[in-house]
């Protein structure tokens, strides 16, 4: 069954695979962070948040400072589809931002009906929620 997690990403549960959504193309195992299995392209800051004043005349011009910004953008390596793009320090390392527990996953859609694409909006109905009593 699988399963769709965002734009760019699905989880195949039967092969434990992260999958692009764009090209099914299967990326790594969903026990493990999909950024791992992405084409990474880092970019300058100022390529995306152009200075709004001249750089020539002044040293803050509101774009974002490659020394203390990099743009991480994560592509598909299948077919190039954008799946995230970050912004983080320099050298660090990429944000693992999706981690589920596949096991309950699995057992959790076991009992559901396959999708064959994302559902949203008024077609999803969401568990119902239980408020806790007696405490803030």
């Amino acid at each position: 069954m699988k399963i769709f997690v965002t734009d760019a990403l699905v989880i195949d549960l039967d092969a434990e695979q992260w999958e692009c959504r764009a090209c099914g193309g299967a990326l790594g195992s969903a026990r493990d962070n999909y950024k791992r299995f992405m084409a990474l392209r880092p970019r300058d800051p100022r390529d995306i948040h152009a200075p709004i004043i001249d750089p020539d005349r002044y040293e803050f011009t509101f774009a974002p400072d490659p020394q203390w910004l990099t743009i991480v953008e994560y592509y598909c390596p299948h077919c190039g589809h954008l799946a995230e793009a970050e912004y983080l320090p320099p050298g660090h390392p990429p944000v693992h931002d999706i981690e589920f527990d596949i096991d309950a996953l699995k057992a959790q859609w076991s009992v559901r009906e396959a999708t064959a694409a994302p559902v949203l909006g008024p077609d999803f109905v969401a568990p119902p929620h239980h408020h806790h009593k007696g405490g803030h």
